[in-house]
């Protein structure tokens, strides 16, 4: 096999290395969850409550199944960047999960057993940014070019 062909074999599509580069970033965010220093208040941190007080980087409020979710997620992005369908996808499905996750954090009381995963208004905001910057990804990398446009 020459290494032209395998460069050629292993190129991903841009759809494929947005989704690789987004579940990277959820693996990468699933362990600073769990590193101290990074998340503050790391001692009270609770498995899935919302008086969990730890916040990754000091802003946003996690727990540990809060964290096991980003693992999850970027887990399930990089194995989908493989293909650029799955990798559409992932992008447009996880910003659709993430604009859901959005809204119900505006709609739960913070204090309440509801907010189990546990959410907080920085949580809030970050979910929305994220929903519409997956779907724009998956949409606007996958747009075929018109037909009869200019070349």
């Amino acid at each position: 096999m020459s290494a032209q062909h395998r460069t050629a074999s292993i190129a991903r599509t841009p759809v494929q290395q947005a989704a690789l580069l987004v579940g990277v970033v959820f693996l990468l965010v699933g362990v600073l969850g769990f590193i101290p220093g990074i998340t503050t208040d790391y001692d009270t941190m609770k498995f899935a409550e919302h008086d969990s007080e730890a916040k990754l980087l000091g802003l946003f409020q996690v727990s540990v199944l809060h964290n096991i979710v980003h693992l999850l997620f970027g887990i399930v992005g990089v194995a989908m960047a493989r293909a650029p369908l799955t990798a559409r996808n992932f992008l447009i499905g996880g910003g659709v999960i993430y604009l859901a996750l959005w809204l119900y954090g505006l709609f739960i009381d913070h204090d309440s057993s509801a907010n189990f995963v546990p959410l907080n208004t920085a949580d809030n905001w970050l979910h929305f940014a994220l929903g519409l910057a997956m779907i724009a990804l998956g949409v606007l990398l996958t747009r075929s070019p018109r037909a009869g446009a200019a070349r």
